[in-house]
């Protein structure tokens, strides 16, 4: 089976050859540019305005070192549990419950004062 650009002169060939690689090459650069805008890196959902609004309120008032993003969905069973998306951005308050239970968090959801469990949190 001989090669389409067999009879070719060498430098043309080459030639056929380096504008095909700068081609595929120019189109993967495009597809992993449009794969990066579609999907965020892992965990970092893209935050909408409101919530943007939200986080900037929560770090004046609480500080950055306080910020929290909830991992999973969280539905609140108690009478002061907080229900919360996964994404979402809250401010801890205490590491601890009334009782002193340290595996549920008093956080500040933007508003809404609650307890969540600690493990469905995560530094910001």
């Amino acid at each position: 089976p001989q090669l389409p650009h067999g009879r070719m002169p060498l430098p043309s060939f080459w030639k056929v050859v380096e504008d095909s690689l700068q081609q595929s090459g120019a189109q993967l650069r495009a597809f992993c540019q449009a794969f990066e805008t579609v999907t965020p890196s892992p965990g970092a959902q893209p935050l909408t305005p409101a919530e943007e609004r939200k986080v900037l309120s929560l770090v004046s008032k609480h500080g950055p070192d306080k910020l929290y993003q909830v991992t999973s969905n969280i539905s609140g069973s108690k009478d002061l549990d907080l229900t919360l998306l996964r994404g979402q951005i809250v401010a801890l308050l205490q590491s601890a419950d009334t009782k002193g239970n340290t595996s549920r968090w008093l956080v500040d959801a933007g508003g809404p004062r609650g307890f969540v469990p600690a493990a469905k949190l995560r530094p910001y």
